[in-house]
Formats: C-alpha cells, structure tokens, sequence
C-alpha cells in the first residue's frame, strides 16, 4: 500500500518504545540511509574538482560555480516543494525527489564539457529540494518532541557519513577507473531505495503534536508569518552563516589540502572524508543526545548546544587553516569538526518546534532558501575568486568568521526566545 496514512495516539512514553521500533523506527532508518546517499551524491563532486579542471581546463571560479549550479536549482525548487509536502502524500514526493537526483547524477558521468556538467549538477538539485524539504516534518510527524532531537540526531548523522563516502568513494574511483566512474557509482543505489521511501507510511500532520492542527494558511500568508517570527528567523540566520562556513569547508578543503599542505589527492580526499565520518557521526549524535537532556532543564536547550559549539569552534577552525605543524593542525581540525556537527540536529528541531505542524514543510523549504541563499551558493565561488586573486589559503579563512557569525545569532536567539512550541496556525 503506497503512502499510507497510519493511526498514531499524540502521547506516547518514551520509555516504551525504542527510537527505532515499530513504523517510525524503520522509516528513520530508511530515511537516514536516503540522506546519506543525498550527501554522497552531492559531495562525489568535491573529490573530483583536480581532475576536472585538468579535464576540462576549469578556473577555480568555474569548479566552484559546480556547486553554485546545483544549490541555485536546489534552493529556488525547495519553496515549491515546501508548498507540495504540507498538501500532498509526503512519501510520493520523496520517491520523486530521489529518483530524480540519482539520474542526474548517473548522467553527470557521460558530460562533454563545463556546460553540460554544470546542466546535471543543477539537476540533482530538483531531486535533492524534495527530499529536504519534507523529510523533516515527515521525522517530526512520527516522533514525539521528548525523543525528536535524537531522531534528528541519527538522520543528520548521515550528513557527514554520505559526504565523507562522496570524498572516499570519488576520489577512490577517479584513481582507479576515471571521474565518470564515480558518477556512475553515486548514481544508481538511488532508484532502489525511492522504491522503497514509495511504500513508507504517511501520518497525520502534527501526529507526535499536544496542539491542535489546522489546515496550512495560504501560501503567501505562511511566507510573511515566518518572516515575523523572532525565533524562527534568528535559527534560520544562524544556520545561513554556518553553511557557508560547511558549504566552503566541504568543497575546497581536499584541494586545500592538496595544494597548502602537499597531501597527494587521493590521500587528501580520503584523509578529510575520514575525519569528517568520525567526527560527524560523534559530534551529530552527542549534539542531539544533549538537546534532549538539557531540554528538561532549559527551554532553550537546542539553541544553546548550537550557540556555544559555533562559539568553541570558530577559532579551532582558525588554528586548523592556519597551523603548519601537523600536530595541531590535526587535533584543532578534528575538535572543530565534532563541535560543528553538535548543531545539526538541534538545530532542525528549533525549526520545526517553533513553526505550526501544519506548515512545516513551508518552513523548511523558507529555511533552505534562505541558508543556501546566503549560505554555500556564494562561499565555493567567493572563496574560488579569492584563490583566484591571491591563494586558497587566504580565501579560506573566511569560514572562521562565518562561524563566529553563526554563533553569535544562536546566542541572541537563546536569550531572547521562548520555550520552542509548536503553535496551530490561525485558520484561513
């Protein structure tokens, strides 16, 4: 049975069931495995940036406009897909999404040339909006808010885990058999596992929610009320400042290696990718882990884990870019790392606490929007342009300062908002 709807009482113990029991616990775990395949299939790129500028005679300024290419169509469908995911059957949707960014990936392997690379990039882009959008409200929907941090834990866990795979598994296969190679690999897992989101259950909206729900307010009208939430914007800003600082790390780094510290490209690829797997399953899980037992102490709890690992973090990440002995290069470089994954899931969790059930695929599409918008579409480029002008070891230091920003907006936030709710929406 395609996309059904199954029974759920608002309350229920969390001491009953484990996190990945019953319907809900396979679906995390299923959508978990689709979101590590989503950053795989996004970061395969990254490990391939050398040998495509020596393939196709790119500027650094083009190699970053790889990843520009596809946020742009990423962040420019999300808002369309935001509207679809709160009035349609969430897991057709999401089996659309996969299948659609795991062709184009599979077709990025066969481009002639910058402009038709470009093409496929962007495409997976369309993909890739529909799955973000809606897999969180979908998350929120089968768990209640004692248990929510840990299930957004274990989902944005995969976020590092596909993208390290996207730099050992591209920067294997680029070696070994060519960079089509590796699109090829990254391509085809996708169209079984959309098969298999296609089947998933769909609950009601606000399902795990103690407030009433209602229908989603008109579009235009759910736009201007997330724009006047205090709350929600400070989160979103916050998160803005921290993907450009992801965005650029997350692209330019193996080629950073490479070029500032002499580390071979494919033990570059590998040796990033590693640190980011260890460090992003450690640092995602503590982080939602944290949020979840602080929370019944603190109301703020989510925002005050993200706040002051951004905090702790920003100048780790200085001394990572900037220190030439490997010793502390490394160590800063591994506890920056486990700090900045610390805020992945509290982070998604404030946005859907402090937004209605009802329009929680709107809110996070607004949220994709705004964060690529001012994120990771302008730091690969920017910070290429800045290569281009002088070195990468210079460009690249812009990411600490977007961390300190990031941190900075979640400590205003944290003193200023109230306890995360989710609030019904006022009927249209």
């Amino acid at each position: 049975m395609r996309g059904r709807t199954i029974g759920y009482s608002r309350r229920v113990s969390p001491a009953r069931t484990s996190l990945l029991s019953g319907p809900a616990g396979r679906t995390l775990l299923l959508l978990t495995g689709v979101n590590l395949l989503n950053y795989l299939d996004r970061f395969v790129v990254s490990a391939l940036v050398e040998s495509l500028r020596a393939e196709f005679g790119l500027s650094d300024v083009r190699l970053g406009a790889l990843m520009t290419g596809f946020l742009l169509v990423y962040t420019l469908a999300s808002p369309v897909f935001g509207a679809l995911g709160d009035r349609g059957r969430r897991p057709r949707l999401l089996a659309i999404g996969v299948a659609i960014w795991s062709v184009a990936t599979f077709l990025s392997g066969f481009a002639a040339g910058f402009a038709s690379l470009l093409a496929a990039r962007a495409a997976v882009g369309v993909g890739e909006a529909a799955y973000a959008t809606i897999s969180p409200g979908l998350i929120s929907d089968h768990f209640e808010r004692a248990r929510r941090g840990r299930a957004f834990a274990l989902f944005f866990a995969a976020i590092p885990v596909g993208s390290a795979l996207g730099y050992v598994v591209g920067g294997l296969l680029d070696r070994a058999f060519g960079w089509q190679a590796a699109f090829f690999a990254a391509g085809v897992p996708g169209l079984l596992l959309a098969f298999f989101v296609l089947r998933q259950p769909d609950p009601p909206r606000g399902a795990r929610d103690d407030a009433p729900v209602v229908a989603p307010r008109p579009l235009l009208r759910s736009w201007r009320a997330l724009a006047a939430n205090r709350p929600y914007a400070l989160a979103v800003l916050g998160y803005a400042a921290y993907t450009f600082a992801i965005g650029a790390l997350g692209f330019w780094m193996p080629a950073f290696l490479e070029r500032t510290r002499g580390v071979p490209r494919a033990e570059a690829t590998v040796q990033f990718g590693a640190v980011v797997v260890v460090t992003g399953i450690v640092g995602t899980l503590v982080g939602g882990w944290a949020a979840d037992a602080l929370r019944r102490r603190f109301a703020r709890a989510d925002l005050w884990v993200c706040a002051l690992s951004a905090l702790l973090a920003a100048p780790l990440t200085l001394v990572a870019l900037t220190a030439t002995s490997p010793g502390p290069y490394f160590a800063s470089l591994v506890a920056a790392q486990l700090l900045l994954f610390a805020s992945t899931g509290p982070i998604n969790d404030v946005i859907m606490a402090v937004v209605p059930p009802s329009e929680r695929a709107t809110a996070s599409a607004v949220a994709i929007f705004a964060i690529h918008a001012l994120g990771d579409v302008p730091s690969p480029p920017l910070i290429g342009a800045l290569s281009d002008r002088s070195s990468l070891a210079t460009g690249i230091l812009l990411v600490p300062v977007a961390i300190s920003v990031a941190g900075a907006l979640w400590t205003w936030g944290a003193l200023r908002r109230p306890a995360p709710a989710s609030a019904p929406a006022p009927a249209p």
